[in-house]
Formats: C-alpha cells, structure tokens, sequence
C-alpha cells in the first residue's frame, strides 16, 4: 500500500491547522488518504515541492509562477476553489472623497500590501503602469507587514486601510476577499468606498510535479471534488477555507501575473 500523499501548506493563521486535520480525516480511509504538513513561508514550501518532501503544494498564484518558473514549466495545477477561479483587486478610499478609475490616482499616493502579495501589490502596479500611471505618476507607499506570506494573513491590506484612515495615503490596494469581509463582517462600516475593481485573475491551486503519477493525482483530485457544500459533514471545512466547491484550475487566470513578474523583474526565488 502506498503512503499517505503529503501535502504543504503555509502556516498564515492558526486556523489553518483546524482546517487540514478536517481535510485529512475527510481524506482518511480512502484510496486517495493524505496527510499534511505546515511552512512558515511560500518560498520553504516551493522548494519542498521541488526537492520530493511533499506530492502537493497549496499555492498562492506567485509561488504557482515561481515554481512554473523553476521548473520550466513541468509542474501542474490540479484544482483550485472557486472563488480562485474569479479573485481580483479593489483600489479603495474614503467614502466621499469623490476619486473614481484609476486616472483619479494620478499625483495621489497609494498604500500596497506586501511587496509579495499578488493582489495587494504586484498585480495593481501592473494595472497602474498599464492604464498608463507607472514611472512615479502614483506615489506608491509599501508595507511590508507579512513578507513570505503572499499576502495570506491580510495583515498587510489592513495595514493599507489604516494608512487611508490616518491620511497617509489617499487610497488603499486590496485583495476582493479583504473588501468582502470588511462590509460582510462590518468591521469598518461606511468607511470606505471602491474606486476600481480590477478585471478577475486566477488565485490559489494545488500545484504538483510530474514525480506525482496521474492515477493518484487523478484519484486524490476526484474526492477533493467530492466535498459537498450541502454536506454538514464537509461544509465547516469549506466555510474556513473560504469557498464553496473545489473547480479545476483556470490557467489562463495566470497570464496577468506572469506579465507582471517579467515587467516589475521578479526572481523565481522571491
């Protein structure tokens, strides 16, 4: 019998621990059963991948193009959620101030997440300098609040928002899970308002090497896909993970933030 296939994931929250054990047991006793083991950083779990400690990384959409990168393109995507699927940016600012598009920056200053976030920082200077506001036309101010995290904890968009509310900045890029969360949750009711939503990109995936055969890949992507939201057993699991079915990837979803590493010259280490 085989061994249990070993999946990574970075350590952002402490719930992320309550979220893989139910994963595992929901896996326990199939054909595909699996265990998991947790990183401090993308780039320690992007190397694992590569070096044969795990079958399977949970990555964000920068450690999928770094390990795209590193391997020349030998990897593969298995699945993602389906609110990976639809992921995009909101440019945001105080309710009010009347700035609206992404024109309305110009001369303005904007507060970006880590400088490894996709969503809160890579992705909108890419936006920016396409709509024709790079090379200083924005003022950019970085806040590396979780760097090696790809932006997971959203420490560093709330980061941004304060920046907004202390006047250090005129608006805020964010990633469309912290926007929904602010005015579902009413952390910040009123507060702010959305300026510009950027057109949707592909998140998170499982991403696996060829090491990984098709017959268990195959089999281990099936039962994913098996988790049913209607399923009280399987709904807490998808609820903390944030989505409501597993999907196969949408690689297409990439291509926006495979121009923007090669433009802003982001190492495959990074």
């Amino acid at each position: 019998m085989s061994a249990p296939l070993l999946v990574g994931s970075v350590a952002y929250t402490p719930t992320v621990v309550t979220i893989w054990e139910g994963i595992r047991d929901y896996f326990a006793g199939t054909p595909a059963e699996m265990d998991f083991v947790l990183f401090s950083n993308y780039g320690r779990q992007v190397d694992a991948l590569l070096d044969g400690v795990i079958d399977i990384a949970w990555n964000t959409n920068l450690a999928w193009v770094r390990t795209v990168a590193r391997t020349e393109g030998a990897c593969r995507a298995l699945a993602m959620r389906d609110t990976d699927a639809a992921f995009r940016s909101v440019f945001v600012t105080r309710a009010g101030t009347g700035l609206a598009g992404l024109e309305g920056l110009r001369g303005r200053r904007l507060a970006l997440g880590s400088r490894d976030s996709a969503q809160a920082a890579i992705l909108p200077v890419h936006f920016l300098a396409t709509a024709g506001l790079g090379d200083g036309a924005v003022d950019l101010l970085r806040l590396d609040s979780d760097v090696g995290k790809h932006g997971d904890t959203g420490r560093s968009e709330l980061d941004a928002l304060r920046a907004v509310l202390d006047d250090s900045a005129d608006a805020a890029a964010i990633g469309i899970n912290t926007w929904e969360a602010i005015g579902r949750d009413e952390l910040m009711p009123g507060a702010f308002e959305a300026l510009w939503e950027s057109p949707v990109y592909s998140h998170c995936n499982f991403t696996a090497l060829p090491a990984l055969s098709e017959e268990r890949a195959t089999a281990w992507v099936e039962h994913l896909f098996a988790m049913d939201w209607e399923n009280p057993a399987h709904r807490p699991i998808l609820e903390m993970e944030g989505l409501r079915r597993w999907v196969a990837p949408r690689l297409e979803g990439y291509e926006t933030l495979f121009e923007a590493v090669r433009e802003q010259g982001i190492g495959p280490r990074w």
